[in-house]
């Protein structure tokens, strides 16, 4: 009874007609044979009316065979990565609320509930599951820092963050997730989530939500130095799609810095004596101040395509319906 009144809270009423969303739980995995048991049993005690779907990618180990042992949907992603599991994932699933969880049994199921409420509830785009624990072991010193830095530079990028912006905890709504291009193939998916949901302005919000160690036997995928730099450079490749005119008009300003610093000795020697003797630095520094201009000049262009295509990305995210339709009555054609 305690789990099945926590999908009709989140059912919104419309008169005395009520709307139930339909919920799927997606679990990308790759070898959690030991860990997906527990992930898939949680779930399905926290949101008993969901569909969980599990999307294997190549394991090795019985993660698939777990799985459907289990009870749920299984299908296999044969492209390596995590971006490439969440892209085949949302081209697939039709569903109103869709909540991403990783498949190592790390975070909380049972506070998807009211996560999928507030989603639903305040007509969010995004709910975000942030990290909160004591074990060392579980979000490690290392990783703490690197994600904080990471969400810095988003910050100072794009204006605005979150506070975990790489949690693999998450829900979304159905406008999220079809107008969501998931271009990223590897652990840097997180990143162009929050990125495209900053830069449609979306509603999103943040729950704090426990964070625990895997299991005993279960080993991390993630590599800290390799993925940090991974996810940095798509920070910068975001960086430069999304603000092309700041990301340009930084290139414009080094080269310029450096033309300028380079070009003062010789205007120097020049109104002093009116000589050039060194010529060659003179043509290098009108070189990059030319250099400069061109990357200014580009990022003008490149900012104006990029409005455009904005516009059209914002138009098409809100074609689509935020989440559940209102059962239909006869003439009735409203969401």
């Amino acid at each position: 009874m305690k789990m099945e009144a926590a999908l009709s809270r989140i059912a919104p009423h419309k008169g005395d007609r009520t709307v139930t969303p339909k919920v799927a739980v997606l679990i990308p995995c790759y070898n959690e044979e030991v860990a997906i048991p527990k992930v898939i049993s949680d779930f399905r005690a926290s949101l008993p009316d969901a569909e969980i779907y599990v999307y294997d990618n190549n394991s090795s180990d019985r993660t698939v065979e777990v799985a459907r042992a289990a009870g749920v949907i299984v299908r296999g992603v044969s492209r390596q990565g995590k971006g490439n599991v969440v892209r085949q994932m949302f081209a697939d699933i039709e569903a109103d609320a869709y909540v991403l969880v990783d498949g190592d049994d790390t975070y909380d199921a049972f506070s998807a509930p009211d996560m999928v409420q507030m989603l639903v509830t305040d007509k969010l785009d995004m709910v975000v599951g942030v990290r909160v624990t004591d074990e060392q072991e579980a979000y490690r010193s290392g990783h703490r820092m690197g994600n904080a830095m990471l969400t810095g530079f988003v910050t100072l990028l794009f204006g605005r963050s979150f506070s975990d912006m790489l949690s693999g905890y998450r829900v979304f709504s159905r406008r999220y997730v079809k107008s969501f291009p998931a271009m990223s193939e590897g652990f840097d998916t997180e990143t162009e989530i929050t990125v495209h949901a900053l830069g449609l302005r979306m509603p999103t919000a943040e729950v704090r939500t426990a964070y625990r160690s895997r299991p005993e036997g279960s080993e991390s995928k993630l590599h800290t130095y390799r993925d940090g730099f991974r996810i940095l450079k798509a920070i910068l490749t975001l960086f430069r799609s999304e603000r092309p005119l700041s990301f340009f008009s930084i290139v414009a300003a080094i080269f310029a810095i450096i033309g300028i610093v380079l070009i003062i000795p010789v205007l120097i020697t020049y109104l002093d004596t009116g000589l050039v003797p060194r010529l060659p630095t003179a043509i290098l520094s009108m070189g990059l101040m030319v250099v400069a201009f061109l990357s200014f000049t580009s990022g003008v262009v490149l900012e104006t395509v990029t409005r455009g295509r904005q516009e059209i990305k914002r138009l098409f995210y809100l074609s689509v319906p935020h989440g559940a339709r209102e059962p239909q009555q006869e003439g009735d054609h409203n969401w």
